[in-house]
Formats: C-alpha cells, sequence, structure tokens
C-alpha cells in the first residue's frame, strides 16, 4: 500500500505543473487547449486572458509543494497539505457549475480530482510513521524506489 500511495503521491504531485505550465503557455502563446478543459465557456479573452496565468502559476505552486514536501520525507505533512489543497479542484467544480459549464467537467474532472487528492491525502495520514512501527515491534517493509 505505501508504494501505491507513494506513487499516487508523485502522479498528483506532477499533474497541476503539467496542467498549470499549459495554461501559463497558452496565457503567453494563445490558444485555449488547456481552458477548454477546464469547462467554462466563453474562454477569456483581452486582458482577463490573464486568468491563464493565475490559474497556471497556481497549479505549479501546488504541485512544487507537495512534490518539495513529499522528496524531503514529509509523508505527513504532505497528507495536511494534500487535504487542504482539496479544496481547491472544489471551487474549481463549484466555478464550473456556477458558470453553466458542462456537469461531466465539474464532476468528472474538478470532483473526481478532489476525491482522488482527498483519498491520497487520507492514505498518507494513515501511515505509521517508522519510529510508531518500531515502538510496538512490528516488522517495516523497505520501501524499494
Amino acid at each position: 500500500m505505501r508504494r501505491f500511495t507513494t506513487v499516487l503521491t508523485v502522479l498528483l504531485g506532477v499533474f497541476p505543473l503539467t496542467f498549470g505550465s499549459q495554461f501559463v503557455f497558452n496565457g503567453l502563446f494563445g490558444g485555449d487547449g488547456a481552458a477548454a478543459s477546464f469547462g467554462i465557456d466563453p474562454w477569456p479573452t483581452g486582458t482577463a486572458a490573464g486568468y491563464f496565468a493565475v490559474k497556471g502559476v497556481r497549479d505549479i505552486a501546488l504541485g512544487l509543494v507537495i512534490l518539495a514536501l513529499f522528496a524531503l520525507g514529509q509523508r505527513r505533512s504532505t497528507g495536511v497539505v494534500m487535504a487542504i489543497t482539496t479544496i481547491v479542484p472544489i471551487v474549481d467544480m463549484i466555478t464550473v457549475f456556477t458558470h453553466h459549464g458542462p456537469a461531466a467537467t465539474a464532476l468528472g474532472v474538478h470532483g473526481l480530482t478532489a476525491l482522488v487528492v482527498l483519498f491520497d491525502a487520507v492514505l498518507l495520514l494513515r501511515e505509521r510513521s517508522t519510529a510508531d512501527t518500531a515502538q510496538t515491534g512490528e516488522s517495516v517493509q523497505p520501501v524499494h524506489s
């Protein structure tokens, strides 16, 4: 289970980097490829297109925080941050609904993301540290990279 949680956490840290980069590049070079997947129509134009940079940088920062904490071995702290971060896809889902976007995108992209991030947060928070298992005398399986 620990290996599954590790892979899921790394993926959930990398995905926002890719989404965020797409939004930043769309903002710099035009296009609405990334925005089309968000679920709000019509897409921002003119100065409102600054939304691309805002969303892109937000996603990149969230991904980097998750990956940095995780790389530093702070699995429990990563779980706390991920639990808090669940707010982002929930608000994104509400935003798509309140702007008359497709329910499939609101639920299938943002709602599902919130559930997966929360699921991973719970897995991380339920893990027992090496010190905890040493005190109880349970054996700890080594984690292989």
